[in-house]
């Protein structure tokens, strides 16, 4: 597939994640009202979407409590600013196997498996424009922790999604996940404009080279649309290389904690950063209007 940059991009901002960041900068927002703000301060920086996730507020440690997403919600929306918001339906699929010898039984610190329904309940209570479906089971960083997405699993979590009237965006962390992506795509699962992020570089997954890369992107339906995102010291350089192969972009703290070299960034500075890197490039950055207009999105 020819390059073909894209002329009009949307930006993504991934505000604080469920990874243990809490300790390393005291911008990654915790409690749902940092959340919100931290939500704002990216839509006023150019961010059309804001992906959210919760921390419990007394330890910062990853939650899936409904009436955080619930507080988070109602905050953004009374907010001054007009966001696009997208929440993650990606936790409750944890598994922390034991030992080498022993894998079984699971660790219960860290483990945290539940249905399909309880996984989307948050979503189901607060319908927001969007929420992200991880399209496959990987290893995930270190140690014995299994990302968990059985088929059964996705098929159930896509139609309680698509029946809700929210618009999965797909999160693909390997080609395999996009390849079941189109499964159900085909099954009729997720409806068109269908919404995909390409999640390089978490190992054990697609690292972030380039040629991984292009193989994830040559891999996309042309009628998809498709956003891109690398972690860590890559973060700063996936905006370019999104828009340049036709993508568009997401930054923010769940995935790079830095600005530069020893520098510790916001939320806002990222986007304005990769708002920078963007309209240097010849493009233009839309904002929300004109991203529920090309995804249909249902703005509640």
């Amino acid at each position: 597939m020819p390059l073909a940059m894209n002329r009009d991009v949307f930006i993504t901002c991934a505000v604080t994640g469920s990874g243990d960041t809490v300790g390393k900068s005291k911008h990654v927002p915790i409690t749902p009202k940092q959340i919100a703000e931290a939500a704002v301060e990216a839509a006023k920086a150019g961010a059309a979407i804001v992906h959210c996730h919760v921390r419990d507020p007394e330890t910062g440690a990853p939650s899936r409590r409904n009436d955080l997403y619930r507080e988070v919600t109602d905050r953004i929306r009374q907010a001054e600013v007009d966001i696009v918001l997208n929440l993650t339906a990606g936790m409750g699929g944890d598994m922390i196997f034991g030992d080498v010898e022993s894998p079984l039984p699971l660790k219960e610190k860290g483990t945290d498996m539940v249905g399909a329904t309880e996984r989307v309940s948050h979503v189901a209570e607060c319908l927001p424009e969007i929420c992200t479906l991880d399209c496959g089971t990987m290893n995930f960083s270190l140690g014995d922790y299994v990302m968990t997405n059985t088929p059964s699993m996705l098929r159930a979590m896509a139609k309680q999604m698509t029946d809700l009237g929210v618009r999965p965006e797909i999160e693909a962390f390997d080609t395999g996940h996009l390849w079941f992506a189109k499964q159900l795509v085909e099954e009729g699962l997720i409806e068109d404009p269908v919404l995909i992020q390409l999640c390089m570089g978490i190992p054990w997954g697609a690292p972030d080279d380039l040629n991984t890369y292009m193989a994830m992107v040559n891999n996309v339906p042309s009628n998809w649309t498709f956003s891109a995102f690398s972690i860590g010291r890559n973060a700063l350089a996936y905006p370019a290389a999104a828009v340049l192969a036709g993508g568009n972009v997401r930054v923010g703290l769940e995935d790079n904690l830095y600005i530069g070299k020893g520098q510790f960034a916001t939320n806002g500075q990222l986007v304005e950063k990769a708002v920078s890197v963007i309209e240097n490039m010849g493009a233009r950055v839309i904002g929300p209007a004109e991203v529920r207009e090309k995804l249909k999105l249902t703005k509640r």
